[in-house]
């Protein structure tokens, strides 16, 4: 008879395409998820999965049976979590982590909304999962998705980053991206930090190469390196969400056909996946953007 927690391994298995991870994500043993995963295969009677030196592929079976099973264990756990909702007690404060430029500009708007008083921390991707993982913070946003045993990411959406310049920065018109690399390479550029976080994809992505540029300024904060490109200092990348209220005859986008793209994330403990403070605020944050 086959075990229901044979297909909960199977399905983390097939999300992760590792058993390792998988058996993190669950709290189990690397042993214990490849037992189940032996188990459920000796039941179907065929391989779920190819191993390679890296990771595993699902087979043909693997595919079909995943498409089978994967809406039927969520919602059998949702039921499941909603039984369990209603014993749980309710937070009276809701503490959130995020980058202070997200909060200012997605979440403050939503205060009047929230039902609850609110705890926020701002800090970067890492310092926030550690918050998170010591339990000093109810739910995050965040850049980085980690695989971290008890924490579950939920997808918020993908913000795009522009290049802005001053608005009276002459900007040469080519399509030519050899020529449009050597223009950029050549500018003043203001970056969040000194490993060029945004500006280094952008230019892997774009120029398939490493950016060769040295930050006239590094400023962690958003808002202050949109102050300092509209007097002048430099170029840098910036999400157009910062921009739609933002943007004035000060800076311009240029080349707005180069962005890159930047997945952006719910992270909380499992155990607090069902509170209705929690399902609150990350459905008040998806629909601001509608």
């Amino acid at each position: 008879m086959v075990d229901f927690e044979w297909y909960r391994s199977f399905v983390a298995i097939y999300k992760h395409n590792s058993v390792s991870e998988a058996a993190k994500s669950r709290m189990m043993t690397q042993p214990a998820m490849s037992q189940h995963l032996a188990s459920l295969e000796a039941e179907v009677g065929e391989a779920l999965f190819i191993r390679t030196s890296r990771k595993i592929i699902p087979t043909e079976r693997g595919k079909q049976l995943y498409s089978q099973l994967a809406p039927l264990i969520e919602s059998l756990e949702e039921t499941t979590m909603a039984f369990k909702s209603a014993s749980l007690p309710s937070l009276r404060t809701i503490r959130i982590g995020s980058a202070h430029e997200f909060y200012m500009e997605k979440v403050v708007p939503l205060l009047p909304q929230l039902k609850t008083c609110t705890i926020s921390t701002f800090g970067t991707a890492d310092q926030l999962l550690e918050l998170l993982k010591e339990d000093k913070t109810d739910i995050i946003i965040t850049s980085k998705k980690y695989v971290t045993p008890g924490i579950e990411y939920a997808k918020l959406y993908d913000e795009h980053f522009v290049v802005v310049a001053p608005a009276r920065l002459e900007v040469p018109e080519t399509d030519s991206l050899k020529r449009r690399e050597q223009w950029l390479a050549a500018q003043k550029w203001i970056s969040y930090g000194l490993e060029l976080p945004i500006i280094r994809r952008f230019w892997r992505e774009h120029f398939k190469k490493r950016p060769l540029i040295k930050p006239i300024h590094v400023i962690p904060n958003l808002h202050i390196i949109l102050k300092a490109i509209e007097i002048g200092e430099g170029l840098s990348m910036m999400p157009t969400y910062l921009l739609e209220k933002s943007m004035n005859e000060r800076t311009k986008v240029i080349y707005g056909d180069l962005s890159v793209k930047n997945e952006l994330f719910f992270a909380y403990n499992m155990k607090h996946k069902h509170l209705p403070e929690i399902q609150e605020l990350m459905q008040l944050i998806r629909e601001s953007d509608l």
